[in-house]
């Protein structure tokens, strides 16, 4: 048994970050119902890359293990339709601008009349309040106005974006536990309620460090590189063969790190024991290590201060960490077996629970393939009656 069999997600949601929190809660367990334009369907169907077969490797990313029916949302007899199914679910995610759903009679006072227990998740850009509450946005755009995107990059060269669509990816989790916490909260009170998850609070909330610098010292921390700012040495050292090194220590490992780089004249002077000393002198602390990993082969240098306990990591690319010993022992590469593209490679959900395999990788579903069991089973239309919405555009 999964932990959330038997909960029941209609899933409004397009591209990114809805369709990643539901694919985890469609991986543990829910059953998610992904509603889609008849023909269209959602518009990462053509995102790159693209398979020789037509399909979409970016929506595989995001959709395994839903179920997918079309419906078009812009008829009243669709939106009747979207209504029924609303009945009998416990949650409903939505990613439309504010007042869409309103427009199609599927806002959550609509849906809340005919479902009191029904969670209802709008993720949007900017949040249901406020004056940005009607712009559009993208992942990037959120990296840039949060904050996130000057802070990333070198001191000596432009803002640069995160590698991985952060902002998409990070607001998917907390799409993700806010349905949990939600079901945890209608446990106890059994009344449903209205979620509002602004893609922009979540950035806002991840700059808990660099805030709590601007709160304690009133700086407005800048982008360092891969350097950190509260702390001496962490940082990425390019080794003798052309390959990175990040090295990362707290005081307790300072004179390993020094024996092991060769740098006596550092680990005897008392000024740089601590991190507060070694902030105070980081050009010093960091030419002199620069120096002297430049010297050294990566693979040895690496082990060597792994066996004295010092955190050091190689700077993998995807295929390196994908390949690695450690993930593959950890299996956190899986595949799926899809009508169209075949057995395909997924990167697994990285939930476990000792003594349980991880959870199963789901199929992402072709366009509409579960509309008329879906009309028959939920709703229970008849063959005539599914045959004649086709007929109409309606599914």
């Amino acid at each position: 048994m999964k932990p959330l069999d038997g909960i029941r997600i209609l899933d409004f949601s397009r591209v990114l970050a809805g369709p990643m929190g539901t694919q985890i809660l469609a991986e543990i367990g829910a059953d998610v119902i992904k509603i889609e334009r008849p023909r269209g369907g959602d518009e990462s169907r053509f995102f790159e890359p693209i398979l020789p077969n037509g399909e979409s490797a970016y929506f595989f990313a995001v959709n395994r293990g839903k179920r997918s029916i079309t419906l078009n949302l812009k008829s009243p007899r669709g939106q009747r339709i979207a209504q029924d199914l609303a009945r009998d679910v416990d949650v409903v995610v939505e990613n439309f601008l504010p007042g869409e759903m309103e427009r199609m009679n599927l806002g959550f006072a609509r849906l809340a009349e005919i479902n009191p227990r029904l969670i209802y998740v709008s993720n949007t850009g900017f949040g249901q309040t406020g004056p940005y509450r009607d712009r559009n946005g993208y992942d990037t755009i959120f990296q840039a106005l949060s904050g996130v995107m000057a802070l990333t990059g070198h001191p000596d060269g432009p803002p640069a974006k995160v590698g991985v669509p952060f902002a998409d990816l990070t607001s998917g989790l907390w799409i993700a536990i806010s349905i949990l916490t939600s079901l945890l909260g209608r446990a106890k009170t059994g009344r449903g309620c209205h979620v509002d998850l602004s893609m922009m609070d979540v950035q806002v909330s991840l700059l808990s460090i660099p805030a709590a610098r601007l709160f304690a010292l009133g700086e407005d921390p800048q982008r360092v590189g891969t350097e950190h700012l509260g702390r001496v040495p962490s940082a990425a050292f390019e080794c003798a063969d052309g390959t990175w090194l990040h090295i990362s220590g707290s005081d307790q490992h300072w004179q390993a790190t020094c024996d092991i780089l060769g740098l006596p004249d550092l680990a005897a002077d008392p000024a740089l024991a601590t991190n507060a000393g070694r902030l105070n002198d980081r050009v010093r602390v960091m030419r002199e290590m620069r120096y002297a990993v430049g010297k050294r082969e990566r693979a040895p240098l690496a082990e060597a201060l792994r066996a004295a306990g010092v955190p050091a990591g190689e700077l993998n690319g995807v295929r390196d960490i994908l390949d690695d010993p450690h993930t593959v022992f950890r299996d956190m590469v899986g595949a799926f077996d899809h009508p169209r593209a075949g057995s395909f490679p997924a990167l697994r959900t990285p939930l476990r629970h000792a003594g349980e395999q991880p959870p199963a990788l789901g199929t992402p579903p072709l366009l509409g393939a579960d509309t008329d069991d879906i009309l028959r089973d939920a709703l229970g239309l008849s063959a005539a009656e599914i045959a004649a919405l086709h007929a109409d555009g309606v599914v």
